[in-house]
């Protein structure tokens, strides 16, 4: 599958974003209103930043930089965000575009983390959700694994160090925040919706 372009400037999204500092990727996946799940182009590529390919250590300013632009050129209804080794970065972007819109939301919780992966397949599997072919995202999202749990339930694990998931986590957050958007009153012509959790 070709790599789709993103949406015009001024779509309404929302966002998933999950950091890392010097081993796992650090990544924002972007999911519209009527479900198509796509990464945001940042310079040559997208915003899915691996350690590797900048001296081991992920560039927080250009993340940074990246997540203004987005709001910039998308209209960001919400966006859902891992807070571990961030969570500095996380309170100034919600001090920048308001704490209804940017919002913690911890993978690490295995009840809401299955729901999410719950809701996630069945969305895909029922063509709810539709993407852009991110290649990355796509060999991320192979490279998954379920470890379930002894309660039923269950988690995304990599295979081993080497084959990374974090775009596809990622995806699982821009999509849980879509989601809870839509249930909230998320519109196409309506400006953000004011919520609390």
């Amino acid at each position: 599958m070709p790599w789709l372009p993103e949406p015009e400037p001024g779509t309404r999204v929302c966002l998933g974003f999950d950091g890392s500092e010097t081993s796992d990727w650090t990544c924002i996946r972007a999911e519209t209103f009527d479900g198509f799940s796509f990464t945001p182009r940042w310079g040559q590529a997208g915003t899915l930043w691996n350690p590797d390919e900048h001296g081991g250590r992920i560039p927080r300013a250009e993340v940074d930089a990246a997540v203004d632009e987005l709001f910039d050129r998308f209209m960001v209804e919400r966006m859902y965000c891992d807070p571990p080794l961030w969570r500095t970065e996380i309170e100034t972007w919600a001090g920048r575009h308001g704490d209804e819109r940017v919002i913690e939301w911890p993978t690490y919780r295995p009840m809401p983390m299955f729901d999410a992966l719950e809701r996630f397949v069945t969305d895909l599997t029922t063509a709810r959700v539709t993407h852009d072919g991110c290649p990355d995202t796509a060999r991320h999202v192979a490279n998954a694994r379920v470890s379930r749990r002894r309660d039923g339930r269950y988690v995304l694990t990599k295979p081993d160090a080497e084959r990374k998931i974090d775009a596809a986590m990622t995806t699982v957050l821009a999509h849980e925040a879509a989601a809870d958007a839509r249930a909230a009153g998320w519109s196409t012509s309506a400006g953000p919706t004011i919520f609390f959790l």
